[in-house]
């Protein structure tokens, strides 16, 4: 018997669930990386900025065509983007000296490097005993861009979707679309879709969802940048069929532009010819609206989720099974572990193991050093206590000796005095006795 779903009676609480997980997600922030591969001097970094409306490439740190290197290297950079309290840790991969040297093979095995090593370190923060926190740090999209030759994928372009088809979701581009015709542009994506088809090339597949934000979206730009006349009719309706869905659109044809112009009284991003602007927000000169609209609004999530899904969980599933088989023996060059999970897990608790005892050791050789150390200052302030008592006994010895001394000398002197006090007196008292028997005399003699 199938469950059938009840309606409660009265409201319960759980329908706030999405909203718990709204609240937590922007708490925690949300992270993105983005590749852009393509030949030097196709607008790579202009794009990256107008896409993301930031200086992510600037003077002080120019783009891959100012960093042409002589080999194919990988370089990331990240900037930390904030919009209505919701943060983006954007991861930006560029490729430097891409597709411009005389010899191009195996300029793919770097990058193909790159994806597989972000891979293997998610395998093995997964694996550790503490991944409360593990940052991911894989390719979730790749924007490669096509030079617009209108002569349809050069051998190099095919060879690297390829090579990275099964490992990244690849978004081909054609790079300034504005170089093109209305005709030469739509005639040149067919001639690329063909193309890819026959060398059966898997691009991102885009989500079957009807009526979803995506199309409210492209529906709400068709409304806005809807043709005013014949002149100004979009590339797809010239042809006859209108674009409603971002997956009709590719390859995109993109434009990118920094600078700020004046159109009709507004102002509009662009790039001015002699002839006119060709417009990057406009959905009749190109398609950077719905790419934007796509690689932001609609499909990040997605992008991830097939990264996670499918591409990381091939890559797993391949590692996994051929160190269960015992083929997981070949030399890796970027040092990456082909250890059973499980036996890297024991291998990781016994190093924490070992790592804590030795911790240990050292805390309780510190502890007895610093004992000792405390011990052997108090002796030797003791030492300097009982020094300094004997000084003080010693000097309070001497001082009560020449006290002592002192007040012999001073009992000396004073019988001394005393004595010489009693003589004088003795004197006076004769003196006295003298002038009294004198005067006595001299009263008889008047007398008679």
């Amino acid at each position: 018997m199938a469950n059938k779903p009840k309606d409660m009676e009265s409201y319960v609480g759980y329908a706030n669930l999405p909203n718990q997980v709204y609240r937590r997600s922007v708490k925690r922030g949300f992270e993105f990386t983005l590749m852009v591969v393509g030949e030097s001097g196709l607008g790579k970094s202009t794009l990256i900025n107008s896409l993301f409306l930031t200086d992510v490439y600037s003077s002080q740190y120019p783009g891959p065509s100012q960093r042409i290197k002589k080999t194919v290297k990988v370089e990331t950079s990240q900037v930390l983007l904030k919009e209505n309290g919701v943060q983006l840790r954007l991861t930006i991969v560029d490729t430097p000296g891409f597709g411009d040297q005389v010899d191009n093979s195996n300029c793919w095995t770097p990058i193909l490097d790159h994806i597989d090593s972000k891979f293997e370190d998610y395998l093995n923060a997964e694996s550790r005993v503490n991944r409360r926190t593990i940052p991911d740090k894989r390719v979730h999209c790749c924007l490669y861009f096509i030079a617009p030759s209108g002569h349809g994928l050069k051998p190099l372009d095919v060879e690297f979707m390829k090579r990275l088809h099964e490992k990244v979701n690849i978004i081909p581009l054609i790079a300034k679309a504005d170089t093109l015709t209305p005709l030469e542009c739509r005639e040149f994506k067919k001639q690329i879709m063909k193309e890819i088809n026959e060398n059966k090339i898997k691009i991102y597949e885009f989500p079957d969802i009807e009526e979803d934000e995506e199309t409210k979206e492209n529906k709400k730009l068709a409304r806005r940048n809807g043709p005013k006349d014949k002149e100004h009719t979009p590339n797809s309706l010239k042809y006859g069929k209108k674009i409603t869905k971002p997956q009709e659109r590719v390859p995109f044809a993109v434009v990118g532009s920094n600078m700020i112009l004046e159109c009709n009284g507004k102002r509009v991003r662009g790039r001015q010819y002699p002839w006119g602007i060709a417009e990057v927000e406009n959905l009749e000169h190109c398609d950077f609206i719905p790419l934007r609209n796509m690689l932001i609004r609609t499909h990040m999530q997605d992008l991830k989720d097939v990264t996670n899904n499918v591409h990381y969980e091939n890559f797993r599933c391949k590692k996994l099974t051929a160190v269960t088989a015992g083929e997981g023996k070949r030399p890796n060059p970027k040092g990456m572990s082909d250890k059973n999970p499980l036996e890297q897990f024991e291998n990781e608790k016994d190093e924490h193991e070992a790592k804590m005892k030795k911790m240990e050791s050292e805390m309780e050789q510190v502890f007895e050093m610093k004992v000792k150390e405390k011990k052997q200052k108090l002796k030797d302030s003791e030492a300097d206590l009982q020094r300094r008592l004997e000084q003080m006994k010693k000097s309070l010895e001497q001082q009560q000796r020449e006290l002592e001394e002192k007040r012999r000398n001073f009992e000396v002197e004073k019988k001394s005095f005393e004595e010489s006090q009693k003589m004088q007196d003795e004197r006076r008292k004769l003196e006295n006795s003298k002038t009294l028997d004198g005067k006595k005399q001299k009263q008889k003699k008047t007398i008679f």
